[in-house]
């Protein structure tokens, strides 16, 4: 097995950062995610908590595909990265009011800023692939 090299820690460290965010949402504000599952109002907590077991699975096999630098892996988190310069003019729109604001003004100016850190590290994969293929560091 090869060491980790900075662009597989990059995408590591920002899947962590974000479950991280996940749990600290979960526990302060839970009602943004009951709001976007679409749950009715009341105890959710094992909605929550099915929720949290299941993305924290998608987590286990995205960071285990990381670290086996699974090729097709690399393409589906470089696109789905790169796409997430889109939560920025979204997030604008939410607060503009031009579209409907899936949670408070605090938690879509998260949003925009996970799209700006997504994109960026997008564009350093794509750097590295420019440089040395699949996985190669940026």
């Amino acid at each position: 097995m090869a060491a980790i090299n900075r662009t597989q820690a990059l995408v590591l460290g920002f899947v962590a950062v974000a479950w991280i965010s996940l749990l600290v949402i979960l526990a302060v504000a839970p009602e943004i995610y009951d709001q976007s599952l679409r749950l009715a109002p009341g105890d959710n907590r094992i909605a929550d908590a099915v929720f949290l077991i299941a993305l924290t699975a998608f987590l286990v096999v995205l960071g285990i595909g990381v670290q086996r630098r699974w090729r097709w892996m690399f393409w589906l988190i470089l696109v789905a990265f790169l796409a997430g310069v889109l939560r920025v003019p979204a997030s604008a729109l939410q607060l503009a009011g031009a579209l409907p604001a899936n949670g408070p003004a605090w938690y879509l100016l998260l949003q925009a800023a996970f799209g700006v850190a997504q994109f960026a590290i997008g564009l350093a994969m794509l750097a590295g692939y420019r440089r040395a293929g699949v996985w190669a560091a940026f």
